[in-house]
């Protein structure tokens, strides 16, 4: 993908590989500014897709995990595409628009999933197309975020996934990340407004933040991504995907036997977790690195952050049997689960976990 305008922003480092900033020279302040005021982050490597046509929200509905039959104009949400076996293949951010179905999806993911789309059209009337090129997405995070959105002339929604048009494009509150206290507004724009789009909202207040803050704040609140904290043995009851991007009451779709079958017996094989790591190696641990109890593998990491108030922290898909206080490695480094992920009613064994995470972020300092 083409590099972003933004990159010639001031400070600007681009993301190994990608084509946003990671960074604009101080990560960790970049990081408090989403926390506690409101910061403009580059998304534009996301792809875009629309489904026009009068038979899509029929059609999705019958092709994903998420109940589109009921979707209102200027209504938003979070979908899955499964396989057979209830596997996630594709996770897509949704909003519905003046006749059209706007998905934006992971970096990449968008061709595979047009594929997937165009198989599946057969002779109904849906028109399903790839528009990264001509669109892109940015998004405006934290307490002040409304406040600047609307000073820089564009809607600001109030409830999480409800859509505003705005000019060609549109506004998206999605759920907050961080501590819950900051809130993400998506704005989608022609790609060729990007740049204007993005001083608008500086002039408005927004500072500039690189994925790197947005990505902390993400693991802060256990927000997966695809690809990244998901794998492919993945199914949504393991993810908070089974509350934001599921309908449990909806017809049948593709995977959904798995789903239900695991959501009535109440246990899937993994949950995701919040990790503690010690932070000693200068080096993070890669996407997919085994979580081991002692020379067993219990799980894998997904994304691995430095957090400015935590310090090392990750996503983990862990087995269901990994108790919240056991010891843990990553790739050398001692790891902890972080107590609040510790099943309700267990006092102690929270307590315990406790007790461990402080041991770990101790050896950090020492």
């Amino acid at each position: 993908m083409t590099a972003s305008p933004l990159l010639s922003r001031p400070g600007a480092v681009q993301e190994e590989d990608g084509s946003v900033a990671v960074h604009y020279g101080d990560p960790l302040r970049e990081q408090r500014v989403l926390a506690e005021g409101a910061g403009l982050v580059d998304r534009s490597d996301r792809d875009v897709l629309v489904v026009p046509g009068a038979d899509r929200l029929s059609w999705l509905h019958s092709i994903t995990s998420q109940h589109f039959e009921r979707m209102t104009d200027g209504a938003g949400s979070e979908a899955l595409v499964l396989s057979p076996n209830g596997h996630v293949e594709h996770h897509l951010v949704v909003a519905e628009l003046a006749g059209t179905t706007w998905a934006d999806v992971e970096p990449g993911t968008g061709p595979a999933l047009l594929g997937y789309l165009e198989r599946m059209r057969f002779m109904l009337r849906v028109e399903p197309q790839l528009v990264t090129d001509a669109w892109a997405v940015l998004s405006v995070v934290g307490p002040e975020a409304p406040g600047v959105v609307a000073a820089a002339g564009l809607a600001a929604p109030e409830r999480e996934y409800a859509v505003e048009p705005s000019g060609p494009g549109f506004v998206r509150r999605m759920p907050p990340v961080g501590d819950g206290g900051a809130a993400v507004l998506d704005v989608l724009v022609p790609r060729a407004e990007l740049a204007a789009t993005a001083d608008r909202l500086f002039a408005a207040g927004a500072r500039p933040t690189g994925s790197s803050a947005y990505e902390a704040l993400r693991v802060e609140a256990r927000r997966p991504r695809f690809g990244v904290d998901s794998d492919h043995r993945t199914i949504p009851n393991e993810l908070e995907w089974l509350t934001t991007a599921v309908h449990l009451e909806k017809g049948c779709y593709r995977g959904q036997e798995t789903v239900a079958r695991v959501h009535n017996l109440g246990r899937p094989p993994r949950r995701l977790v919040l990790l503690h790591l010690d932070g000693i190696s200068e080096d993070l641990p890669a996407p997919g690195a085994d979580v081991l109890a002692g020379t067993r593998t219990v799980g894998r990491v997904g994304t691995v952050v430095r957090h400015h108030e935590l310090g090392v922290v990750a996503l983990a898909l862990v087995k269901q049997s990994v108790a919240p206080d056991t010891a843990l490695t990553v790739a050398g480094s001692s790891a902890a689960m972080d107590p609040d992920d510790a099943p309700s009613g267990l006092d102690d064994t929270r307590a315990a976990a406790r007790d461990r995470v402080r041991a770990v972020r101790s050896a950090t300092i020492g």
